[in-house]
């Protein structure tokens, strides 16, 4: 069994997609997923699992949650290690003067084409700035994310990819999560 990560896309926003986290938990669980636990009610989920396929455990999840709860929600998967990576490459963390109260990360469930990060750069709103990984786009907003004009939607819009944002002390609370469970995680 492995651990995974499931970050569920706007679950429990201003009202909307409504899923209380112990329900959820138990829907896991009653899924076949083991060692089930939530993190705040954003919808952050650490699980162990047989299943190696991000696309097909994100699949697996999409499936569950309409089923159980009616709602459409995306998911984005992530093993441990994924998860240690992104967020030791976040550039923002060594750059001076920079309020990390005011990173913020969206996920991607897939590597973002080249061409499509080189429009999504074209764009320039500041004083908020945008660096572009892999399988995650680093947000820094001073004047907070629900003014950034670089938001969830505005991304995956962009890349054409699906994403769920997460502040960096989120990111940093799901990485202690992973390292609770005995995951030997390397880091960059």
């Amino acid at each position: 069994m492995t651990t995974r990560i499931a970050l569920l896309r706007s679950v429990n926003v201003l009202g909307k997609n409504m899923i209380k986290m112990p329900e959820l938990a138990l829907a896991f669980e009653k899924a076949g997923f083991r060692n089930v636990r939530t993190y705040i009610q954003s919808g952050n989920i650490l699980f162990e699992t047989d299943e190696e396929s991000a696309d097909l455990l994100s699949a697996k999840i999409r499936e569950l949650i309409s089923k159980k709860f009616g709602l459409t929600i995306q998911a984005v998967v992530l093993a441990p290690q994924e998860l240690a990576d992104i967020i030791a490459q976040n550039p923002f963390v060594k750059k001076a003067g920079i309020d990390l109260s005011k990173q913020h990360v969206t996920f991607l469930d897939r590597d973002t084409d080249p061409e499509k990060a080189e429009k999504l750069l074209s764009y320039h709103y500041p004083p908020d700035e945008i660096i572009i990984g892999s399988r995650a786009v680093y947000v820094h907003c001073p004047d907070g994310y629900g003014r950034t004009k670089y938001h969830n939607n505005f991304i995956e819009k962009k890349l054409e990819a699906n994403g769920t944002s997460r502040n960096w002390n989120t990111c940093l609370k799901l990485l202690e999560m992973c390292s609770e469970t005995g995951e030997n995680l390397k880091t960059i």
